[in-house]
């Protein structure tokens, strides 16, 4: 199983596909830097997933990749789309109002 299914169980791959295709035309909202995974980094996610529900974040170091997604995803409770080069595509949908549409999960 790769890293993206490990840390996105509830998301088929049609779904991720959606999710991937949502995120191309986006820019990089959060930055982990040097000091990796912080608080006010995590907070920053959080609002970030709160206002746009799909966020892509860029890892400066890129041995760090696995490490700063898995702590991300336990920190904040949202599915990794996609891992490619230093980016990573995290989910997760308004509690309330959501906007993105995902495919139905039976459409697969």
């Amino acid at each position: 199983m790769s890293l993206v299914e490990d840390l996105s169980p509830n998301l088929t791959g049609k779904q991720r596909r959606h999710l991937r295709s949502l995120g191309h035309p986006l820019k990089p909202i959060v930055q982990v830097g040097q000091k990796g995974v912080s608080d006010g980094l995590v907070e920053n996610l959080e609002q970030a997933l709160l206002d746009h529900e799909l966020v892509k974040v860029k890892v400066h170091d890129s041995d760090e990749m696995e490490a700063v997604a898995q702590e991300l995803h336990a920190r904040t409770n949202a599915q990794l789309a996609q891992k490619i080069g230093k980016i990573l595509l995290f989910y997760k949908p308004h509690p309330k109002e959501p906007t993105i549409r995902l495919p139905k999960a039976t459409d697969e």
